[in-house]
């Protein structure tokens, strides 16, 4: 099954927060990206490449809540208690040729297969009934494009680039299996910790000799 890594998420409690975040790292203004109507959500994203971007996404207070859990775990306590800390990098997206395959082949459950729009963007996500992250975000979010080319190629590119995501985990052999199962273990680096330590992510991002680090961590 032929997969690559499609994008980053960073978490907010409110998008405002969010944006100010990526101001305060990168030094830009994010553009908006849309609404979910499906997930009470809403986000901002730029690109990090001609196949790969950065999304910003919040629950948008002004639109009525889901019938089912949102996306990102952004309904779970946990998730919600963390983002009041602040803003931060909470997972990872894939993309596939093939998502309904990949759902049965994957070693982790991935949840039910859900068509989603915004605007003239098409795409099939694999989410889980209560709505939590496989893996706890650290597997990531899959999703199979329903467009004819890439969205990255269409948004804002400020020239940062995605050097690498590293995911920091005290379970290596169990990730290495899950990832392989989702045909994306060359897409991040694995880095073993002890137990007692919490599991972590960073993505490299780098532009013009400068490099940032953005990180699941407060």
């Amino acid at each position: 099954m032929k997969s690559r890594l499609d994008h980053i998420v960073v978490a907010a409690s409110r998008l405002e927060e969010g944006k100010q975040f990526i101001r305060e790292m990168l030094d830009l203004d994010m553009p908006g990206g849309g609404k979910h109507d499906m997930m009470g959500t809403h986000n901002c994203v730029m690109a990090l490449g001609e196949q790969t971007y950065l999304e910003v996404v919040a629950v948008n207070s002004q639109m009525s809540p889901p019938e089912y859990p949102r996306w990102f775990g952004l309904d779970d306590p946990y998730v919600r208690m963390a983002l009041k800390q602040g803003p931060r990098l909470l997972t990872w997206a894939i993309n596939t040729a093939d998502l309904d395959a990949l759902v049965k082949s994957s070693a982790i459950p991935l949840g039910y297969v859900r068509e989603a729009q915004r605007d003239d963007l098409k795409w099939k996500v694999a989410l889980s009934e209560d709505g939590h992250m496989p893996g706890a975000g650290f597997l990531p979010l899959c999703i199979q494009w329903q467009v004819a080319s890439h969205p990255a190629g269409h948004m804002t590119d400020f020239g940062w680039r995605l050097e690498s995501l590293n995911v920091y985990h005290n379970r290596k052999i169990w990730m290495e299996k899950m990832l392989e199962s989702l045909g994306v273990r060359k897409e991040v680096g694995l880095v073993e910790i002890e137990d007692g330590h919490l599991s972590f992510m960073e993505a490299k991002l780098t532009r013009s000799g400068r490099t940032i680090l953005l990180s699941s961590q407060p």
